[in-house]
């Protein structure tokens, strides 16, 4: 495979054969990620794409699943990803889902004729980085959108028959907003009702803006206790229907899996059990984290 490094893809997605239909980000201005900075947009060609399906068949002929890299291959014109996942579809017969990455900057304006065309050539489910559902931290840093965007996309994904997978940063608020980020980021999940609903805390990492605001004093950094209270109070004001909620990623304090509403009562009470501790050692800070 000719991948372009480094390479992306939801924790769910490690049994996936990946591949990348586009290189880096067309956003890549998110003052906490650093994933995509050493890369420059760019959607790859037909052909290209095509040359890797057809070299990853003769290594692994049957995968389970496939996932588009890099960031955001819903932004690749709708006519050219209906192509890949034909071509997706036609070499691993036996795939059971096709996913990607896709921001609500490019999913506010896309058709939802467009999104049903890519559902029914083979794409199942999309993950999308909420972030936050409070639109003075998405401001802040510079996600490009606002809470009503997200809502919108929502609509169209959820309209066009594709799974919805969103993430939650936790902590992404510092000290300073972490009510609002859990309040806003509820209230605006709610609206958009995702089939999932995935948490992932804040790491602050040399080279991106929000680690030389928190140098510089600017941004003060949550502790595994205040994540968790801010865990609990978004769950606490969550009003979704049928919506998986998974605390499922490296950088998290706390493993929380359950069904919303069903489960709420049994996840605020595992997060209070943890908090009533004196001193709960899994919510001190941690020397390795990644994202």
């Amino acid at each position: 495979m000719r991948y372009e490094e480094p390479v992306f893809r939801p924790p769910c997605e490690a049994g996936s054969l990946i591949i990348q239909t586009t290189i880096g980000c067309p956003h890549n201005k998110c003052a906490f990620c650093g994933m995509y900075k050493g890369k420059r947009y760019r959607v790859r060609s037909i052909p290209e794409i095509e040359k890797d399906i057809e070299m990853a068949s003769r290594m692994w002929p049957d995968p389970p699943s496939v996932f588009l890299a890099d960031g955001n291959s819903i932004a690749m014109r709708a006519d050219d990803l209906v192509a890949v996942l034909d071509r997706v579809g036609e070499t691993f017969p036996g795939v059971e889902r096709i996913s990607c990455y896709g921001g609500a900057r490019f999913l506010r304006e896309r058709k939802v004729s467009d999104l049903e065309r890519l559902r029914e050539h083979g794409l199942e489910i999309i993950y999308m980085g909420l972030e936050s559902g409070d639109d003075e931290i998405l401001r802040r840093v510079c996600k490009g959108v606002t809470a009503e965007d997200y809502i919108r996309a929502a609509g169209k994904v959820k309209e066009a028959g594709i799974e919805l997978s969103t993430y939650v940063l936790a902590g992404l608020g510092g000290r300073e907003r972490t009510r609002e980020h859990a309040t806003g980021s509820a209230l605006t999940l709610s609206e958009m009702n995702p089939d999932f609903i995935r948490i992932r805390t804040l790491v602050l990492l040399p080279g991106v803006p929000l680690f030389e605001q928190y140098r510089e004093g600017e941004f003060e950094e949550c502790s595994g206790g205040e994540i968790a209270e801010e865990t609990r109070l978004l769950l606490e004001n969550l009003d979704v229907q049928d919506a998986m909620f998974l605390s499922d990623h490296v950088s998290n304090y706390l493993p929380l899996y359950g069904k919303l509403p069903e489960d709420k009562a049994v996840m605020i009470a595992a997060i209070d059990r943890v908090l009533a501790q004196p001193d709960p050692s899994m919510l001190k800070p941690r020397v390795i984290r990644s994202l």
